[in-house]
């Protein structure tokens, strides 16, 4: 069966609207840069979790979501009960899913990680049991069981980290679907500002009290040892991780890109 995208209009139980905050905080002023204006806007309420656990669902149709880089599918249930989900890649309209603790190896069916095999690639992964998916949701993404150990599943991350989680955690089976999201240009500055980003300014070209790359006469270069963000941090390649009670859990830190 071919699959079709379709930007159907969702249904009015699985949507609310969202508020414009232009960037700034609850003071009035601007907190997060470069966003404000963009096209309005309907949230999907998407079931990052298990509630209907046991339960088999249909697949009913795949939709373009605007606030995420993902596709969305949504599921709906014997009882007439329906709801969305991140869609995995080779997921179609009319299969069936399932989250169960043990459940077949099929694309959007979601399990215990103590019962997902060695090797399996997986998405939406829980870091406390119970709490619904919180990593692993972008475009193209999956991260890989290497190992089960006690309580723990060892995953390899997709930044290449091996990291242990509990095993009672649940996970989506496969990878998140719109993997070409990544090779995707905008084009032109219109697109970008219908999207709700805002116009980037260089540090270089800004005063020294906006930025500590401003000032100097003419094309002055930065004029300091290492690059830094408008707040005196560092830029480039500082740690920007502090102690954690979670660093016992990374096995092997990621691999910078060279």
């Amino acid at each position: 069966m071919k699959t079709i995208l379709t930007k159907k209009e969702p249904e009015k139980k699985l949507l609310r609207g969202l508020r414009k905050r232009g960037g700034r905080g609850k003071s009035g002023r601007i907190t997060v840069r470069h966003k404000g204006g963009g096209a309005k806007r309907l949230y999907r309420k998407i079931e990052f979790g298990q509630e209907k656990l046991g339960q088999t669902a249909k697949v009913k149709n795949l939709e373009y979501d605007p606030n995420r880089t993902s596709f969305i599918a949504l599921l709906s249930y014997k009882d007439g009960q329906r709801c969305y989900i991140l869609a995995p890649q080779g997921l179609k309209v009319g299969d069936e899913i399932i989250f169960s603790e043990k459940a077949p190896l099929k694309p959007g069916n979601r399990m215990k990680l103590r019962n997902i095999p060695v090797g399996t690639m997986i998405y939406n992964i829980e870091l406390t049991p119970g709490k619904g998916g919180k990593i692993v949701r972008g475009a193209g993404t999956s991260a890989q069981v290497m190992a089960q150990e006690g309580n723990y599943t060892h995953l390899k991350m997709p930044s290449s980290e091996l990291r242990k989680i509990l095993n009672q955690c649940f996970a989506s089976i496969g990878e998140v679907s719109n993997p070409e999201h990544r090779f995707r240009k905008l084009g032109k500055a219109g697109r970008a500002r219908l999207k709700g980003k805002r116009p980037t300014v260089r540090g270089l070209a800004m005063v020294p009290a906006s930025h500590p790359h401003g000032g100097g006469e003419g094309r002055a270069p930065i004029g300091l040892k290492h690059p830094k963000t408008p707040w005196g941090k560092l830029a480039r390649g500082g740690k920007t991780r502090k102690k954690k009670w979670t660093d016992k859990l990374i096995i092997q830190r990621r691999k910078k890109k060279k």
